[in-house]
């Protein structure tokens, strides 16, 4: 049998099923790893290891009985330290805005307890998930386990930390501009930003329409298998849809033949892409061409839709901005109170336009894919940052001062498009750092972008993570 952390769910279940060990066992081994690194890579935010444990001597009850809950039963899973875990303190990254303990499970949480996984901790995130690395003022920083002086990416960074490292199987990620994304190509991970509306949330995020919760794992059939839970409609949100969720793991093995894919290594207005990156991606398309998709490269035709983003993203931190107590903003994120007080600045009617600029992008995309099937892009041009969001390699040589949008400027297009979007990891930099390859179709086919990532992840696989690497300031391995 494998070591405990390599292990999928699939795999997990299979030797529960046949005795060789018990949920109790793999709590056991998640919580020591969890210790063990946790020091180096700070991850998480709250953990309760009497609650987990008492989860998996419940599962290994029902395991025995011969009566598990599902594929999930007794699988280790993390959430994101803004989705609500009842009698879980949640700070949200900040300082400034007082810790809430919900009395309630957010739809995710729901799932996965009602399927048996085994919850081993909150993890970290930005102050209110605000920017792609992965440091916070309440919790410091969360560091790339692939090279410590590294970000994790963020917004969903302790998620992508504690994946890469195989402490859990699930994680339970939040996506606005691409915060799924972003972490598990900077850590190695597979995930998706589904269509918008596909995942209930409850309480809604005040990123409005940009925002939607992502699975992430190691592996493309365990982000189907998240996805699978995190898709069961919730009466809670009123904008999500009621349908059942489709047979995602059932459908990994489909047949790709005949499909037509565009590569665009830019969206027609990307800068900064790394040769490495560019090089791995146009690699990775490999595998499709034989399975018979017809891969192209080429430009979409969009522009930049930063700007049209960020009016929602704006607004929403002012939202936020004027719920926290004045005495206590001093206490934020800068770069969080520079995008509030923006946001305080925006009418009401650029708030209206930017609904119609996003319907008719939208419809733009939807023509697009009227004669390609899936739009193929590396998911980050660079490999992970430094830990204060400075791109290394040969396109950022002479230094970086910009804004972190822009060394991340494929996710956020798909967000406003409410378009699904697949990560998936396809090799390394110079620097021994993970690139990610991103998929993105029709709205509603997340299925059908996580069967070309998982025809990607068996034909190229991808290094599991032993232990932390390298080193930082103040940073010790466990």
């Amino acid at each position: 049998m494998a070591d405990i952390h390599e292990m999928t769910a699939a795999e997990l279940t299979a030797a529960y099923a046949a005795g060789r060990c018990s949920p109790v066992e793999v709590a056991e081994a998640v919580i020591a790893r969890r210790d063990r690194f946790e020091g180096a890579i700070n991850a998480f935010v709250h953990t309760d290891d009497e609650a987990a444990m008492e989860a998996a001597r419940a599962s290994e009850a029902r395991w025995r009985a011969g009566m598990p809950l599902g594929s999930a039963d007794g699988v280790p899973a993390t959430m994101k330290g803004n989705v609500a875990v009842a009698g879980w303190e949640m700070h949200r990254g900040s300082k400034a805005l007082p810790p809430m303990t919900p009395d309630f499970d957010a739809p995710a949480t729901r799932r996965l307890k009602e399927a048996g996984a085994v919850l081993v901790g909150y993890t970290t995130l930005p102050e209110l998930g605000w920017k792609g690395l992965g440091d916070s003022p309440a919790h410091g920083i969360t560091r790339n386990p692939w090279d410590l002086s590294r970000t994790s990416g963020g917004s969903s960074a302790g998620a992508a930390a504690a994946g890469a490292l195989g402490i859990g199987v699930l994680h339970v990620g939040t996506d606005g501009l691409g915060s799924v994304r972003i972490p598990c190509a900077f850590c190695g991970l597979a995930g998706l930003k589904p269509t918008s509306g596909r995942i209930p949330a409850f309480p809604a995020s005040p990123m409005g329409v940009l925002a939607i919760l992502g699975p992430m794992a190691r592996t493309v059939a365990d982000v189907a298998l998240l996805f699978e839970l995190m898709a069961i409609p919730d009466a809670r949100d009123t904008l999500a849809t009621a349908e059942a969720p489709p047979a995602a793991r059932a459908l990994l093995g489909r047949s790709l033949a005949g499909l037509k894919a565009m590569f665009s290594p830019d969206l027609g207005y990307a800068k900064g892409l790394d040769p490495d990156v560019a090089e791995t991606c146009r690699a990775a398309l490999a595998p499709l061409e034989r399975a018979g998709v017809a891969v192209s490269e080429g430009d979409p035709g969009i522009e930049d839709v930063l700007d049209v983003c960020n009016v929602f993203w704006l607004a929403g931190s002012a939202s936020i901005w004027a719920k926290m107590p004045e005495d206590r903003r001093h206490l934020c994120d800068p770069g969080f109170a520079r995008s509030a007080e923006a946001g305080e600045r925006l009418p009401a009617s650029a708030y209206v336009d930017a609904l119609a600029t996003r319907a008719a992008f939208a419809e733009r995309m939807r023509r697009f894919h009227e004669g390609v099937d899936l739009l193929i892009t590396p998911t980050m041009p660079v490999g992970a940052p430094t830990v204060d969001g400075r791109p290394t390699g040969p396109a950022f040589a002479d230094g970086f001062d910009g804004p972190w949008t822009d060394w991340s400027p494929f996710t956020y297009p798909f967000n406003l498009s409410g378009q699904p979007a697949a990560t998936v990891p396809v090799g390394l930099t110079r620097e021994g750092l993970p690139i990610g390859l991103q998929i993105v179709a029709r709205r509603g086919e997340d299925a059908l972008v996580l069967a070309a990532a998982a025809a990607i992840e068996a034909a190229i696989g991808f290094p599991a993570l032993d232990a932390p690497r390298g080193s930082a300031d103040g940073v010790r391995l466990a």
